[in-house]
């Protein structure tokens, strides 16, 4: 049921965000943004909200398990529901955070938005979960229902991560995927170096540390980035190290004409261009949809690489259209996935998503390949990347495609640091439990001469 409540404080405020997301499907970095915007906090109540709305969908499976005990089945209204959680995970996760801070204020929004039953209602759980305490997860005697709800992502996914990589690693990363994600960024070499980006940082008081993963890439550790003036002036852009390594992998020479197939929102085809010489290299960049074609082109202007990048609306199975065979040295393929590997950025994906989305991704993913295959050169490569975890979507569409196609082989994905190099696979994925980054899968496809 759509409402005309007025958030007017943190806690309201996240509460209007997570039933957008939960009940509207918006996405929870989108919708943090326009509610911030029109309604503006406090720096430490932004804080207070954004930790609330990321907290409450990252541990919702679990929230709504430890609720159940609280609530004898009643069906409440959604927004009544979303309260409550809120207030559990302020509860349980806030440990700063009084509890009669949260209950006193919980039960206001209750009383404020709904009637004198529903805040009554509200005070009796709160109180009664204080009183009682939350039930030991650990009492959960079955593996995968334990880290479901643990973790609180759905139980198919669970079983999934633990045939491909076995009980030890899926722990490690269902443990990894609700810890805070970094704010990364990539200096824009283009404009700058990264001793300068540092020395301008550190003037501004702004703390990093250096990137374990990428080159040129500093995480966050204290200060606003997106207003500084390094932001504003392309100097510098954000992007997660795991996400860097696709570009990195290409090894991109200043002279090569690059296909960038699935560009938007062009945080790659940017990186690309970084290394292009404006007489000689270019990179075309292809989106379906025309709005996100835009969106290319303004990081391009942003970062000052406009020159060498050309943005098509053009779905990417459709490039016989624009260009002849070969017309390429190097292809990008940052296929639409799935995403399981951004649980830490876009936590709500986790709920959405479903095997079978995984299977039908896998079939979209060929369909790209085969299309771009004859448009680049004799000895040359394309780069097939995703930012999920899934085997279907990452080595299974791998050896789909060279099924297909005899005349590429795969070779092995290196990067400037060597991440993982003494692995035995040729394909790189990073787990979220490597290196405290995004999940990604990296594969070097090369044409034979």
């Amino acid at each position: 049921m759509k409402t005309k409540f007025q958030p007017q404080n943190a806690r309201e405020l996240a509460l209007v965000a997570l039933e957008g997301v939960v009940e509207n499907g918006a996405y929870s970095n989108l919708q943090v943004d326009q509610l911030l915007k029109k309604y503006p906090l406090a720096d430490k109540d932004r804080r207070l909200a954004t930790n609330i709305i990321y907290g409450v969908l990252q541990h919702k499976l679990t929230l709504e398990y430890w609720l159940n005990g609280f609530i004898q089945g009643k069906r409440l209204d959604p927004w009544v529901k979303t309260l409550l959680l809120s207030a559990l995970y302020q509860y349980h996760y806030l440990e700063r955070v009084p509890d009669w801070a949260v209950t006193d204020e919980s039960i206001e929004i209750a009383k404020r938005r709904g009637n004198p039953g529903i805040r009554k209602f509200v005070t009796g759980v709160l109180h009664a979960i204080l009183r009682k305490g939350l039930p030991d997860l650990r009492q959960i005697n079955e593996r995968d229902l334990r880290l479901s709800i643990e973790n609180s992502v759905p139980r198919w996914l669970v079983n999934e991560l633990t045939g491909e990589y076995g009980e030890e690693d899926t722990e490690k990363i269902l443990q990894s995927i609700n810890e805070p994600a970094h704010q990364v960024i990539r200096v824009n070499t283009a404009k700058t170096d990264l001793p300068t980006v540092k020395q301008t940082l550190d003037a501004a008081g702004i703390e990093y540390q250096e990137g374990q993963v990428a080159q040129n890439a500093l995480v966050i550790t204290k200060g606003e980035i997106i207003s500084s003036d390094l932001f504003k002036n392309g100097e510098i852009t954000i992007q997660d190290e795991s996400a860097m390594l696709a570009v990195e992998s290409m090894h991109i020479e200043p002279g090569d004409k690059v296909l960038d197939a699935c560009a938007a929102p062009g945080g790659k085809t940017v990186q690309i261009a970084e290394t292009l010489a404006d007489e000689d290299g270019h990179v075309d960049a292809l989106d379906i949809h025309q709005h996100k074609v835009r969106l290319i082109e303004k990081n391009a202007r942003r970062l000052g690489v406009e020159k060498r990048v050309t943005a098509h609306a053009l779905d990417a199975r459709e490039v016989d259209q624009l260009f002849d065979d070969e017309s390429f040295d190097k292809i990008l393929v940052d296929a639409p996935c799935s995403g399981i590997g951004l649980l830490r950025r876009k936590p709500e994906i986790r709920y959405t998503k479903t095997l079978n989305d995984s299977k039908q991704l896998h079939k979209i993913q060929l369909a790209i390949l085969n299309a771009v295959a004859a448009k680049v050169k004799k000895g040359g490569i394309i780069t097939y990347s995703t930012c999920t975890i899934l085997r279907q979507e990452n080595d299974d569409t791998v050896q789909a495609f060279l099924a297909e196609h005899p005349e590429f082989e795969l070779v092995k994905t290196t990067t400037a640091r060597k991440v993982k190099d003494n692995r035995h696979s040729p394909t790189l994925t990073i787990l979220p439990s490597d290196f405290d980054s995004d999940g990604f899968f990296i594969s070097s496809l090369k044409k034979g001469i």
